[in-house]
């Protein structure tokens, strides 16, 4: 650059007819411009002189024949590039060496495109989709089965158990009766409503009845305490010309020694032992 600035700032020799650089308003020659200004080059750490093109990246200088990639050597001039603990790499370069590889299509996932993170694995943002519908889940919500991804639409479709009682989809936990699934809070007693999860019940005519519900509409009663006969837990009972006793209840009427395996006489509604029957 010629001007009319006659002087360098700094080392007051002439400008006239001489190339000279401007900072702050002041003139230098260019070897005094070099010599207190040019930035080092990165690569070679020679100066880079006023003449020459000065690239920046992050605080930092290269001559723009220096800025390559640091493995394959090919210009990053006005090229993509990505630096890896202040290392400059080609985007290539980059992903050979440090780009996740996607989960479902092993390819790599390249510097600036989307990447989705599922359950530790990488996908590109295609790739991660409904294994049924194809459509991409991105955020959604999804549920895995076998190692592939459903949307939870798909899933419920394909894989999930509906409740024998309302129809819906059981989503987690739920109940088996009679090799059906159930809801736990539809799985209740047929008489009273009482859910019967982690409960004792009895079964009739397909429908689960908690404990009093059964007694108290289908169990016979003791013919002795009147109370019902569940037979729950395996309890053992006696039945005799259409009456039931409980084992414990079966009882001589006069003596009441036992008279569970032993013979028994009967006496209008009273069963005796041999011995009473015959007294």
């Amino acid at each position: 650059m010629t001007s009319s600035h006659t002087d360098c700032h700094f080392c007051l020799q002439s400008l006239r007819g001489r190339k000279y650089a401007l900072r702050e308003e002041n003139a230098y020659c260019v070897p005094c411009y070099d010599s207190l200004y040019a930035n080092p080059c990165e690569e070679c750490k020679q100066p880079i002189e006023c003449n020459s093109k000065d690239l920046a990246y992050k605080g930092r200088h290269w001559h723009e024949g220096c800025f390559r990639c640091a493995k394959c050597s090919r210009s990053l001039v006005e090229k993509p590039f990505a630096a890896k603990d202040e290392v400059l790499l080609c985007t290539e370069c980059y992903s050979d060496e440090y780009s996740s590889k996607c989960f479902h299509c092993q390819r790599t996932i390249m510097p600036g495109s989307r990447k989705m993170e599922f359950q530790g694995s990488s996908w590109h943002e295609s790739c991660f989709v409904c294994q049924y519908c194809q459509q991409p889940l991105g955020t959604k919500p999804l549920i895995t089965k076998d190692n592939e991804n459903y949307c939870v639409p798909c899933f419920e479709k394909q894989f999930a158990h509906h409740c024998y009682s309302c129809k819906k989809v059981i989503t987690s936990g739920g109940v088996t009766y009679h090799d059906q699934p159930w809801h736990k809070e539809c799985f209740v007693c047929a008489g009273c409503k009482t859910q019967l999860s982690g409960q004792k019940f009895i079964s009739k005519d397909e429908y689960p009845y908690c404990v009093d519900c059964f007694s108290r509409f289908y169990a016979k009663k003791c013919a002795a305490c009147k109370k019902p006969i569940t037979a729950l837990g395996g309890a053992k009972y006696i039945s005799f010309e259409e009456r039931q006793w409980h084992g414990e209840c079966f009882n001589c009427a006069k003596c009441s020694v036992s008279l569970v395996g032993q013979e028994f006489l009967t006496w209008q509604d009273d069963i005796l032992c041999h011995k009473c029957g015959s007294a």
